[in-house]
């Protein structure tokens, strides 16, 4: 059985899975799709294309779904995808696609969205990761899985957070930040490997000493930097974990963070 608070404002032709809380004063469009055991906080907005999967938590004063923050859009049926567990605090805002984006933001699993968070049109966005308080993704970002983007840090639209990625509070990311990597500064630059954070996530003392191994090369070695890249994929290829740093880089277009200047090989 859902519980719904006899003042909030369901659509019709919304779709509530079973087991849904929402609370006083909660709105939610008709065109939103909540699926099973989602608790909806009061004061919440959900509209738009929105389909939202199982056991999400959306605190108060919430907007999700709402027309996205682009000029350039002018109403068309864009779509906003949120998967399942995902913890959304006070006044976040995510927002759906435009045309210039492929028409989809789409959210994966297990994601912390802290207070004032914000989520732009057209980011697609993995599992697990912490956007806290006042972080702000740009449209068309990439964020990639086990990623935390640390307190009023602001993202460029069309980068991307590679894989196991931290990035400093208080930072200003304009280019493509790889896995694996500590970003942080204005602009900001690479400060070494998360080695916390592989930690974490299971990585062993050998991958992170591999991986550090690695990071040293690529941005401290001799030679052309493109060259080196191509060397440490070939030298380890079959490595996924090497092939996914290495791979990352290669396919950036608008560039990757480099190593701050005062950072010592």
């Amino acid at each position: 059985m859902s519980e719904i608070h006899n003042t909030a404002v369901i659509a019709p032709g919304a779709v509530i899975g079973e087991g849904a809380k929402i609370g006083p004063y909660a709105v939610i469009g008709s065109n939103v799709v909540l699926g099973k055991n989602n608790t909806i906080a009061s004061h919440v907005v959900i509209e738009g294309n929105t389909t939202i999967g199982d056991g999400n938590l959306i605190y108060q004063f919430s907007s999700i779904g709402s027309t996205p923050q682009d000029l350039k859009f002018h109403g068309e049926p864009s779509t906003l995808e949120i998967g399942d567990n995902n913890i959304i605090r006070e006044y976040v805002t995510i927002q759906p696609g435009t045309e210039g984006g492929g028409m989809l933001t789409k959210i994966g699993n297990n994601n912390a969205f802290m207070v004032h968070a914000h989520v732009a049109h057209d980011v697609i966005m993995g599992d697990r990761n912490i956007m806290v308080n006042g972080s702000a993704l740009a449209g068309h970002v990439s964020v990639g899985n086990n990623v935390i983007m640390g307190a009023q840090t602001g993202y460029h639209q069309f980068i991307r957070l590679g894989d196991n990625a931290i990035i400093s509070g208080g930072s200003m990311v304009v280019k493509d930040v790889p896995p694996y990597c500590t970003a942080q500064g204005d602009r900001a630059g690479l400060a070494g490997i998360n080695k916390v954070g592989l930690e974490r996530n299971g990585f062993t003392s050998d991958d992170i000493r591999l991986i550090n191994n690695i990071y040293r090369e690529i941005f401290f070695g001799e030679g052309i930097f493109s060259e080196r890249v191509e060397k440490v994929g070939s030298e380890h290829q079959g490595n996924e974990k090497i092939e996914r740093f290495t791979n990352f880089i290669k396919d950036s277009s608008r560039g990757v963070t480099l190593p701050r200047k005062s950072q010592k090989n």
